[in-house]
């Protein structure tokens, strides 16, 4: 087995990476805006 499949490292277009890689970006964007928006929110709960 070549080492290279052993160590589990796969190749892929650098399209695919830049896709990727704006997709992961977008999810932590969008999550930062969402902590953000809940900032100070009382979720305990009393609330409920």
């Amino acid at each position: 087995m070549p080492v290279a499949q052993k160590a589990g490292i796969v190749t892929i277009s650098p399209r695919a990476f830049i896709l990727k890689h704006t997709a992961l970006f977008a999810a932590a964007v969008l999550f930062v805006f969402v902590l953000g928006l809940t900032y100070g929110l009382d979720l305990s709960p009393g609330l409920f």
